[in-house]
């Protein structure tokens, strides 16, 4: 069976101290964390630059304005989507945001701002665990 491959960008939001998270809602087309919480970021389109996807992707979810970091983490997973093999890379980016006045998208139901080492009291998306774990040793180094 075919699969189709996306890169997209996250962002790891932070304002005063805090990590923004989205919980999906039902009426995400490709949703299939729904209830999940997770970063927000996106796919890449085709010739679009990441840093361009990343700051787009996060207007649309959350309606914030950031200025992107390092990048501190990869990862990948391969979920099925309506019935479609994906296999989708991601790079985690830490950013900052001007402010904490989200405004979510119909794709996203709530959101939180959570201290990083509080991230297992959350429904986080399964793939985005290891991803707060990376950033806590990202922070701890002082990066």
């Amino acid at each position: 069976m075919e699969i189709k491959q996306f890169t997209a960008t996250k962002g790891f939001i932070v304002h005063e101290g805090k990590i923004l998270i989205v919980r999906e809602s039902g009426e995400y087309k490709d949703g299939i964390n729904v209830k999940k919480y997770g970063v927000p970021g996106g796919r890449i389109n085709p010739g679009e630059r990441f840093d361009d996807c990343l700051r787009r992707e996060v207007m649309e979810e959350a309606g914030l304005k950031i200025t992107i970091g390092r990048p501190f983490f990869v990862s990948e997973w391969r979920p099925v989507v309506r019935g479609e093999n994906w296999q989708i890379t991601a790079i985690f980016f830490e950013c900052f945001a001007e402010n904490n006045d989200v405004k979510l998208s119909s794709d996203h139901d709530d959101f939180q701002w959570i201290s990083p080492e509080d991230y297992k009291n959350y429904a986080l998306i399964d793939d985005e665990i290891k991803v707060f774990e990376e950033y806590l040793k990202f922070i701890k180094n002082g990066n």
